[in-house]
C-alpha cells in the first residue's frame, strides 16, 4: 500500500527513535522508496526537530545532545586508560624546543601531567584549562589560539581560532576525537568543533590522535579528518583487533599504551 509523505515520515521518526539510528539505504529499503526521497524525508524531519542527519541517515533528535559530554563527566570516564595514553604520549614528543598543538580535551589534558621539566616546548592551544595549567611550566612558552569559548569543551572555537591557526606550523599536534571509524575516519557533534580541529591537523606536520577504545567504531555528526591525515593513534589494549589492523593497513602506526 502506498503511504503518503506525512505517514511516511511519521514512520521514518518513530522507526528511528526505537532502533537509535538507522542508514538511508535501510530507509529506502524498508519504505519502498528512492534515497533521495528519504534524504527529503530526514530533511523535514530534522526541521521539524524529530531526528539529527549524520553521515549515511539519521539518529534521533536528543541523541547527539546526549553525545557530547561536558568535560567534567568525560574527565571522570575511563581514567585509567586515559592516563596511560597520556604517559605513552610523551615519547612522541619532538625534539627539545619543538613546537606542539594541544587540542582540547579529556585524555590530552593529561598529557601536561607527564611533560619532562627540563624538555623546552612552544605550545599553542585553544582549551582554557590547558593553558590555565602550562602558564605555570617554565620550560613551556605558551600561546592561547583566539576565539568564542563553548561551555561543554571550554575551547576556543570559531573564525578566529581557525585564521590564527591557518597561519602556524606546529611539529606535532595531540588530537582528541568524539570518535573514530574505519570508514568515516574522526568525528564530532559540533561543527565549530570539527572546524577547529581540521585547522589543528592543517597546521601540524604530525598528527597524534589520543583516544581511549571507548572512542572507536563510533561516528557522530561532523567529520573532521579521514585516516589519511592521522600519522598515529595512542589508545588502550581494547581496541579491537579488526579496528587495530584495518589502520595499520591504512598506514596509521597503532600504540596501544
Amino acid at each position: 500500500m502506498t503511504m503518503y509523505a506525512e505517514e511516511r515520515q511519521q514512520a521514518i521518526a518513530q522507526l528511528v527513535a526505537a532502533r537509535g539510528r538507522l542508514s538511508v539505504n535501510a530507509l529506502a529499503e524498508e519504505y519502498a522508496v528512492t534515497t533521495e526521497t528519504v534524504r527529503r524525508d530526514l530533511t523535514a524531519l530534522e526541521r521539524l526537530g524529530l531526528v539529527h542527519r549524520v553521515h549515511g541517515g539519521a539518529v534521533p533528535a536528543g541523541a547527539l545532545a546526549a553525545i557530547e559530554s561536558g568535560l567534567g563527566e568525560r574527565d571522570a570516564a575511563n581514567t585509567e586508560n586515559k592516563d596511560r595514553i597520556a604517559r605513552a604520549a610523551v615519547a612522541l614528543l619532538p625534539s627539545s624546543g619543538g613546537t606542539v598543538l594541544f587540542d582540547a580535551g579529556s585524555t590530552t589534558i593529561r598529557v601536561l601531567s607527564h611533560l619532562p621539566r627540563d624538555h623546552r616546548l612552544t605550545v599553542v592551544t585553544h582549551a582554557v584549562p590547558i593553558a590555565a595549567r602550562l602558564v605555570s611550566y617554565p620550560q613551556v612558552e605558551l600561546h592561547l589560539l583566539p576565539g568564542r569559548v563553548r561551555s561543554t569543551t571550554q575551547a576556543a572555537v570559531g573564525a578566529d581560532t581557525v585564521a590564527a591557526l591557518d597561519d602556524l606550523r606546529a611539529d606535532l599536534v595531540f588530537l582528541g576525537t568524539n570518535g573514530l571509524s574505519v570508514d568515516h575516519g574522526l568525528t564530532t557533534p559540533d561543527r565549530d568543533e570539527a572546524a577547529t580541529k581540521r585547522a589543528l591537523v592543517r597546521a601540524s606536520q604530525r598528527v597524534v590522535v589520543l583516544a581511549d577504545s571507548s572512542k572507536l567504531g563510533r561516528e557522530l555528526a561532523v567529520r573532521f579528518a579521514t585516516l589519511d591525515d592521522v600519522d598515529t593513534l595512542v589508545t588502550d589494549a581494547g581496541i579491537p583487533d579488526d579496528i587495530r589492523t584495518a589502520l595499520e593497513r591504512a598506514d596509521v602506526e597503532v600504540v596501544i599504551a
